[in-house]
């Protein structure tokens, strides 16, 4: 008997003529809002079933063999009518003292004659109070505004006499909060609440009158007083009217406003006998908090994020404090034949497509926060489990929940299933409150756990059916009566909307300045695209099963402008070997002073003859191509002239610093097979083992002669520009130190890279602050001396942070520095005045 009546129930809430026992309902294209419709035709009938039960089991046949929901008994409402005088033991929802009771009593009009009922804030209704007082007193993400044209003033009379009765059956819409001298907020039904109806004048030459009645009234509302909506009305031409109708995120959500033009509708026709008795929004707040109670939410949430320890921020933006007022909105089409595509897919899958898309979305979460495990919120639709009538129910029933999807460890196909087995699951914790979750992760309480939004709306009848904004663009339904604006706005910084219309698939992204909205819908489209295909890769057997982290996020035209346009840094380079780069500097500026230093200078021309001395007598010595000469030297002119020197003799120079360990040096020059080590007598080398390389001392007399007594004249050796200019070692921090190898081309690349990006030329002066050992002293050197710029070089004790270092930057007019973190961190910005 159970089956037939499921087999029913599932019929006529699809609108088909007959279901099997083993048809699934989602496959039959069920999703939320139907599956609200189908527990509450159960309900009416006698038959409980739980929500996760039916998204886990959606066959008649399976829902027929599993245990019924629990119901929570909520107490009755024991403020009778007529009371006078209100005591704690009549509100048996919320614990009053006698003094809290008056103090909620003394903000009602009317007092206590006028109050109907007293109980908490459901879960998300403290969330989003939590923004209004952090809002305080400005712009309310959280007032929601529809601009109506009415073509007459009776017709906008007509509607404020429906609207009011619209409030007058329904005790949501009566409601007030109250939390100055509470231990929580309350929220309080007033018996009468009669709508505020407030008269504004625009500029007759207004451009836009709708936007400019939102401009006017603003969106800040105060909630201590019922109704939490409000009208503002202003005279258009040709006798039209506007309306700026205000409502609260407290009391509304998206089923709820269709009901209430729905009801109003029916007052307007004259059928308001026709209506269903109201029930009160009391019952779900009951329903709510029970599980708190029952500690099953900190439970379940524990498992799920007890060891996430970082927020998902994508692109970085942190602050999910917003108002909301700065959001740009993009939309997208899927197109046609991918939807039908992911449909299919899905059905095979035994998912929905609201799953499917749920991971998607983790995928592009995943590249654009650059996590492999990712959480963001999903907005529930919060009346799977509410209780008798939710479907028709007013009020703020939707909620947000943390989704978590660990992209770097499954494949699509196990995506897909273990996404659908995690929103079944949460499902059931839908009125959990965010701030529970929160706390149940290892997310330190002062960051956000998630920054992004993911909601999932199926649309019927033109309108969005779930928690969700109502577009302007539809009908109002009513004669004589047309929207012209309508938004909803969140605190985050980056929401997606998925709208289903049961068909196709619109994606829609709001996203804050600094994200650009477009880039993320785009994304998110490529993304449902490869998605779809890995799936049925997948569910076809056509090849391995594709992880989930290698389902592309760019398409064709986006990748090309990744990999090649942006990679597109070619320019033209002077091609050249180092010393014919330099030997070309020296041609157009010989008497530029090449080197600075304390108390003189060397210019270019007397620096490329020193070289060229010194590589005649390394020459001498067999140095030659493809050798490798080590230079232990202190800073100076002195090393400048020998890694020249080395390098028109045809080899790669090793620069070494002096203060390295002997045991570091020995393994250096043994790695490298050094064939000459140059020093000066002041650089000590003890500990080196005896005959391990040729030294040549530079200031030794006897070499200081031969080398004087070389010719000056042009002197360098042919190579190729794939030939070593220079080798340098790494730090070894994570073991042995490694021996990399800098091309001369490779070199000459760098010169005219950087050359040209900070504009380094003749007239700067380049500050040599890298010691020798560190490819970066390369580079101060190079860029400078084949840029026909001066090199300031100091001793090392100079250049610490601080005095040192800020009285040679002054001293030498230094306009070119580069400076690691932590030596920036210690300066202020005058102490690098000369730097351009």
């Amino acid at each position: 008997m159970r089956e037939e009546i499921l087999c029913q129930a599932f019929a006529e809430v699809l609108g088909l003529e007959s279901v099997g026992v083993d048809d699934d309902f989602f496959a039959l294209g069920g999703h939320s809002l139907l599956a609200v419709r189908l527990v509450e035709w159960l309900r009416v009938r006698g038959v409980s079933v739980s929500v996760r039960a039916l998204f886990e089991t959606p066959t008649a046949v399976g829902l027929a063999a599993v245990a019924g929901a629990v119901s929570v008994v909520v107490p009755e409402n024991l403020i009778p009518d007529g009371a006078q005088v209100i005591t704690p033991e009549m509100l048996p929802l919320v614990e009053l003292t006698e003094a809290e009771v008056q103090t909620v009593l003394g903000t009602v009009e009317g007092g206590a004659a006028n109050v109907a009922d007293i109980y908490p804030l459901a879960p998300l209704q403290e969330g989003i109070f939590f923004h209004h007082l952090l809002a305080d007193g400005g712009q309310d993400a959280y007032v929601l505004p529809m601009v109506l044209e009415f073509d007459g003033r009776s017709r906008l009379d007509g509607f404020l006499s429906a609207l009011q009765q619209v409030i007058d059956r329904h005790d949501v819409f009566r409601t007030s909060v109250v939390w100055q001298g509470l231990r929580e907020p309350v929220q309080v039904v007033w018996r009468s609440a009669a709508l505020p109806v407030t008269e504004v004048t625009l500029a007759a030459d207004a451009a836009d009158p709708a936007a400019e009645l939102v401009a006017s009234v603003g969106l800040s509302m105060d909630l201590g007083r019922a109704p939490l909506l409000d009208l503002h009305i202003t005279e258009a031409s040709d006798g039209r009217w506007l309306g700026l109708l205000r409502t609260h995120h407290l009391v509304q959500d998206h089923t709820t406003l269709e009901v209430v033009l729905g009801e109003i509708q029916a007052v307007l026709e004259d059928r308001i006998e026709d209506l269903p008795e109201p029930l009160p929004f009391r019952e779900f707040v009951a329903q709510a908090r029970a599980a708190l109670d029952a500690g099953e939410h900190e439970e379940y949430f524990r498992e799920l994020l007890g060891d996430v320890q970082e927020p998902t921020t994508a692109f970085g933006v942190s602050d999910v404090h917003g108002d909301g007022s700065k959001v740009v909105r993009t939309s997208l089409p899927v197109d046609a034949e991918l939807a039908v595509r992911l449909r299919e897919a899905a059905r095979r899958l035994g998912a929905s497509p609201a799953t499917v898309m749920h991971v998607a979305w983790s995928r592009v979460l995943a590249v654009v926060s650059g996590r492999d495990d990712v959480v963001f919120g999903t907005l529930l639709f919060g009346r799977m489990n509410a209780g008798a009538g939710s479907d028709r129910v007013p009020g703020l029933f939707i909620n947000t929940l943390p989704v978590r999807v660990r992209t770097g460890e499954l494949n699509a196909l196990d995506a897909v299933a273990a996404m659908r087995g995690q929103l079944a699951g949460l499902l059931e914790h839908e009125h959990a409150p965010l701030a529970l979750a929160q706390r149940a992760s290892a997310v330190p309480a002062d960051e956000s756990l998630f920054n992004s939004l993911f909601n999932y709306r199926h649309i019927t009848n033109g309108g969005h059916q779930g928690a969700d904004e109502s577009g302007a663009d539809r009908g109002s339904g009513f004669d004589g009566v047309r929207p012209l604006f309508a938004r909803e706005r969140t605190n985050y910084p980056l929401s997606v909307s998925i709208d289903d219309d049961g068909h196709g698939f619109g994606l829609v992204v709001d996203a804050v300045g600094s994200i650009d909205p477009q880039a993320v819908v785009a994304m998110l489209h490529t993304v449902v695209g490869h998605l779809v295909s890995a799936l049925e890769d997948g569910l076809d057997g056509g090849g391995a099963q594709v992880p989930l982290s290698a389902v592309g996020v760019l398409d064709a035209a986006e990748l090309d402008q990744v990999l090649r346009q942006w990679n597109d840094t070619g320019a033209p380079v002077s091609r050249g070997t180092l010393p014919e780069l330099f030997a070309a500097q020296v041609a157009r500026t010989p008497d530029v002073p090449a080197v600075v230093f304390e108390g003189g200078s060397v210019s270019y021309a007397e620096l490329d003859a020193r070289a060229n001395r010194l590589a005649r007598y390394l020459s001498g010595l067999g140095v030659g191509a493809e050798s490798v000469v080590a230079l232990c030297l202190p800073r100076g002119v002195d090393v400048i002239v020998a890694m020249l020197a080395v390098s028109k003799a045809g080899a790669a120079y090793l620069p070494i610093d002096p203060e390295y360990p002997a045991e570091r040096i020995a393994f250096m020059l043994t790695d490298a097979r050094v064939a000459v080590l140059v020093r000066t007598e002041d650089v000590l080398l003890d500990g080196l083992p005896a005959g391990l390389v040729r030294m040549v001392t530079l200031d030794d007399p006897q070499v200081a002669a031969e080398v004087s007594a070389m010719s000056d004249d042009a002197f360098s050796v042919s190579q190729l520009l794939d030939h070593s200019a220079y080798m340098i070692y790494t730090s070894g921090s994570t073991g042995v130190p490694k021996g990399v190898v800098v091309t001369h081309a490779g070199l000459g690349s760098l010169v005219a890279s950087q050359s040209r990006r900070f504009a380094i030329g003749e007239g700067s002066r380049v500050l040599q602050f890298a010691s020798v050992g560190f490819d970066a002293a390369s580079a101060e050197i190079f860029v400078s001396l084949c840029s026909g710029a001066s090199l300031v070089v100091a001793p090392a004790r100079e250049l610490l942070p601080g005095a040192g270092l800020s009285g040679v930057v002054a001293r030498f007019g230094v306009t070119h520095v580069t400076l690691p973190p932590a030596v920036l961190a210690v300066l202020e910005p005058e102490d690098l005045g000369s730097v351009t």
